[in-house]
């Protein structure tokens, strides 16, 4: 599970370079709950054309975890210093919901680090129900542990079909192994960061080129909220994978992987 450790500012990063050098640089952020291991459906695939740099957000895998709540600059101020230690000029940034976020804020304020993002599975504001449900989520998990969360973790994050085809125990197993394997305190600090999301506003004044990729049946970012944010977002584009949850990079990772392929093929031509 470990990679290298990086010391940026009040955290260490554990991070996971993989792919050529030479190559154009890709980094991948992880979902809350989850570390650097969700992407690996997706790096045979992406390492044929880039460098590509996995990192566990602050307080998630085996990154250390500062005294929380956390907020969206701090997490996008990690991404920054980190590329500054790794001599990374510039880079596409995709991530999947929290790392989803993240491209945002790495879009509208460090937009000559970042020369593209892909926002999977991601919201750009905090609606009512947020605000109503995670800081239940963030006393549930100081009272029981995460495991008192893992299971209502994964009826979200993956459709029900999914869940009930018995081909996709590994993905469900490995999936409930990260969610338990997140520290409750980091767990705790990136939801507070949730509670204060406030990029929808802001989406007009994205300039890098975007690319917006949401599950059918997310119900954390709807489809429809994800599209809506694509039209606020001077020439994105949108997609959708059929069928798929919040998780959609591993409920269908051929559809996934096709997508971004593309996307990123046009963008590097």
């Amino acid at each position: 599970m470990a990679g290298e450790s990086i010391v940026v500012g009040d955290v260490t990063l554990n991070h996971v370079i993989d792919g050529d050098p030479g190559k154009p640089w890709l980094i991948l952020s992880n979902s809350l709950a989850t570390d650097h291991r969700m992407w690996r459906p997706q790096i045979e695939m992406l390492t044929a054309t880039h460098r590509v740099l996995r990192y566990d957000t602050r307080g998630h895998g085996v990154s250390s975890v500062p005294q929380g709540p956390y907020d969206f600059d701090m997490l996008v101020g990690d991404v920054v210093a980190m590329m500054d230690a790794l001599q990374i000029d510039t880079a596409t940034f995709m991530g999947l919901s929290l790392g989803g976020m993240t491209s945002l804020g790495l879009a509208l304020d460090h937009a000559d680090r970042i020369d593209a993002i892909i926002c999977c599975d991601g919201r750009a504001d905090a609606p009512d129900i947020y605000k109503q449900m995670w800081p239940q989520m963030i006393s549930r998990a100081r009272e029981n542990g995460m495991s008192g969360v893992a299971e209502q973790t994964i009826t979200r994050w993956f459709s029900e079909a999914f869940r009930d085809d018995p081909d996709n125990v590994s993905v469900l197993v490995s999936t409930a192994d990260m969610i338990r394997e997140t520290p409750v305190e980091g767990y705790a600090g990136c939801a507070g960061a949730l509670l204060g999301l406030d990029y929808l506003p802001r989406l007009g004044e994205i300039t890098v080129p975007s690319l917006y990729v949401v599950g059918e049946h997310d119900p954390a970012a709807p489809a429809d909220v994800m599209r809506d944010m694509a039209q606020r977002t001077p020439g994105s584009e949108f997609a959708m994978i059929p069928g798929a949850a919040h998780l959609s990079n591993l409920e269908n990772p051929q559809r996934f992987n096709a997508i971004v392929a593309t996307w990123l093929a046009e963008h590097q031509a």
